[in-house]
């Protein structure tokens, strides 16, 4: 049986002045849907994150709708990404728009040294939709997922960036790719 767990992270900077670590941005909310193997959601996972280093300034809190007094009291990333583990089937393949949201989960497991070699697995099988997407455009383009629903005439929740909103935008668009050898286009599309 083959599974699909869609997920989004979201990510506030870190100063350029703070030594403490290499990192440039830190993980502050998981959102994740899961898809049977018919691509339907089955369940949902949503968590914010307390950031070690980063900080919520103005132009996070604007982005994203994550102010610091939803942070202040999230568990730190090491409980987040347990708790996501636990959420997680064995069985199932993570998806996310980008590679972007599997690199920024290694470098923080990596160089904040919280272990997980739980994530490995998932972490090879790990499956790139915004390629995929561009891939069945015949297009080289790094397409916005917005872009995307609107190009595949895909109704969606609007609240882009935020985690669970966006995982449950690249679920529609995953499961539209999965089920449809020919992608069928927005006949409003000009191309």
């Amino acid at each position: 049986m083959s599974r699909y767990a869609v997920l989004d992270l979201e990510m506030c900077r870190i100063p350029r002045t703070c030594t403490e670590t290499a990192l440039s941005q830190e993980i502050i909310q998981i959102g994740a849907v899961l898809l049977d193997e018919n691509y339907e959601t089955v369940d949902t996972f949503m968590t914010h994150v307390r950031p070690q280093y980063g900080l919520i300034d103005p132009f996070i809190e604007k982005l994203t709708g994550i102010r610091k007094e939803d942070v202040a009291s999230a568990p730190p990333i090491a409980e987040a990404l347990q708790s996501f583990l636990e959420w997680l089937p064995e069985d199932a393949v993570i998806v996310s728009w980008s590679d972007s949201d599997r690199y920024q989960m290694m470098d923080e497991i990596d160089l904040k040294e919280l272990g997980f070699p739980e994530f490995d697995p998932y972490f090879d099988e790990w499956i790139d939709c915004q390629y995929t997407f561009g891939e069945k455009m015949d297009s080289d383009r790094a397409y916005k997922l917005s872009e995307a629903l609107n190009i595949t005439a895909i109704p969606y929740d609007e609240g882009e960036h935020d985690a669970l909103v966006d995982a449950k935008n690249t679920a529609l668009l995953f499961a539209k790719m999965e089920r449809e050898p020919e992608l069928q286009l927005s006949p409003y599309l000009i191309r």
